[in-house]
């Protein structure tokens, strides 16, 4: 019997995934990339070479051999606090502790099935894409709560549930790094992106803050939710057509218990808001700075514990009225579920600490990045180009390595620099690359929830499979890729108009260019 000859996407999809499957696990990942680190340092010592630091005019730096008796010494004296002082450790540490009552209580879950529940008939596209979006403040319970949860209501308004599924996929995962609020990913990413910085200029990274892109990641949830709509209801759902199988769910909505614990939560969060609010507004409020101001203040250097309690206090009020948390005991093991949840981060953690460590500490990011950007100058590629470029590489390392984290612990050492040189900001630097890692995530098989994806969209078509759900969510990839970017490139565009009575910056004090 002849086979079926495979066109050349499905093809390029089976090569992804044989690639990818190829690759060790990132904990083993990091374990090599920091070996290699310490071999090159010692490859690339004894050359000689050197470079002018970019900070520091007449300063020469050369690459440190961590292989002689210092670096040696060196490697042993610091793998305990390279594990510790690995930048996300703690604060996503602390943000899930807050984040993880709120979903484990099932408040999370409530939010969203309430939202969607209550919009109407002709919004309901809308409303799946944008629940999906905002459900990244509650990390990844939006891949669990919201796929099967669009695929049971659009089948219950007589859709294909599959177009309702995708919609839901496509906020939660290719518009990940979009929201209304600062999420787990902020902090997480933040932390890199003033560590790389700082390489080349400590003062500057002094002064950045978690909250870097806010600005642009707001304005995104409204382009993003118009964005995935259309893509479901022009492109996706027309090519899947009507659906033929058997629909046996009922819609389930919310209960009394349930709504009783959302106001009483809403409550508890209107509260939370206020108190904050007294915190920042006042002119000589305690939270601000020195000057009065809030971007260098007390109060934005505290972003993690206020995020953390902000969903706290919310999760701890409706677990007690749903009475999911009766006694001190359940939260503390409510917050014991989410740390051993957290057990792979914190391995990871450990290796990827080693390698950003002795990455800075041999001084190659810092020599890469000044090679890299005068390459890059030579070939003329700067501008738009260059972000275009940089937006194109990352999102093809997202096929083939899941983890935003892992990925930006890799290329933020390398990246950042390159673009201060070029004179583009380490908060543009970490933007563009949150485009490229968000719009890519739904099309690769090796993204943590691609299997359980496919796993909801088999109860209602057996024969789905891997290249099945990848040539559905495809257009959402592609479309969103295309559209961000070009919204990040009209928003750095901005930066040039002299008529604007404001700086267009991607978040609080935090420009577009960086200035030497």
């Amino acid at each position: 019997m002849e086979k079926t000859r495979k066109g050349l996407f499905q093809r390029f999809l089976d090569g992804v995934e044989h690639l990818g499957n190829k690759l060790p696990h990132p904990v083993t990942l990091f374990a090599i990339l920091a070996l290699a680190v310490l071999a090159l340092s010692a490859i690339i010592s004894a050359t000689g070479v050197s470079v002018e630091h970019p900070g520091e005019e007449g300063e020469m730096v050369e690459v440190s051999n961590l292989l002689n008796a210092e670096g040696i010494q060196y490697i042993f004296e610091s793998m305990v606090e390279n594990f510790i002082g690995f930048a996300p450790l703690g604060v996503v540490l602390a943000t899930m502790l807050g984040i993880g009552i709120a979903e484990r209580t099932g408040l999370i879950s409530a939010c969203l099935r309430g939202f969607v529940l209550s919009v109407p008939k002709k919004l309901v596209t809308l409303g799946l894409v944008f629940a999906g979006i905002m459900s990244s403040v509650a990390s990844d319970a939006g891949y669990v709560v919201l796929p099967p949860l669009g695929a049971v209501i659009f089948a219950a308004l007589g859709r294909h549930p599959l177009a309702g599924l995708a919609a839901a996929f496509a906020g939660v995962s290719a518009g990940f790094s979009a929201n209304l609020f600062l999420s787990a990913t902020d902090p997480m990413l933040g932390e890199l992106t003033i560590d790389a910085a700082s390489v080349v200029d400590p003062a500057y990274a002094e002064g950045m803050n978690i909250a870097m892109n806010y600005y642009f990641i707001f304005a995104s949830v409204f382009l993003l939710t118009f964005v995935g709509a259309w893509v479901t209801e022009r492109i996706v759902e027309p090519r899947l057509g009507k659906y033929t199988g058997e629909y046996t769910e009922d819609l389930k909505g919310l209960d009394a218990i349930e709504k009783k614990g959302l106001i009483a939560a809403g409550i508890a969060l209107f509260i939370g808001l206020i108190a904050t609010a007294l915190l920042i507004v006042p002119p000589n409020a305690i939270m601000r700075g020195e000057d009065g101001s809030i971007v260098q203040s007390p109060f934005m250097s505290s972003l993690v514990p206020i995020i953390a309690l902000l969903f706290f206090i919310p999760g701890l009020v409706y677990g007690k009225v749903t009475k999911n948390i009766r006694n001190d005991k359940d939260v503390a093991e409510q917050l014991s579920d989410t740390m051993a949840s957290m057990g792979m981060f914190i391995v990871l953690a450990f290796t990827a600490g080693q390698f950003v460590a002795y990455f800075t500490e041999s001084n190659m990011g810092l020599v890469l990045g000044v090679f890299g950007a005068q390459f890059l100058e030579s070939i003329n590629l700067s501008g738009i180009p260059l972000i275009i470029m940089f937006i194109l590489v990352a999102g093809f390392i997202n096929l083939f390595i899941g983890s935003a984290s892992a990925k930006w612990a890799m290329m933020a050492p390398v990246f950042v620099p390159i673009m201060m040189q070029l004179g583009y900001s380490p908060e543009l630097t970490q933007m563009a690359y949150r485009v490229a890692d968000s719009a890519t995530n739904i099309i690769t098989p090796l993204m943590t929830y691609f299997a359980i994806i496919i796993a909801f969209a088999q109860k209602y078509d057996k024969k789905m499979g891997i290249g099945t759900l990848i040539s559905v969510m495809f257009p959402y990839s592609i479309v969103f890729l295309v559209t961000w970017t070009i919204f990040l490139i009209l928003w750095m565009s901005l930066g040039s108009l002299d008529f604007l009575p404001f700086e267009p910056n991607l978040g609080p004090g935090s420009p577009i260019h960086y200035e030497k």
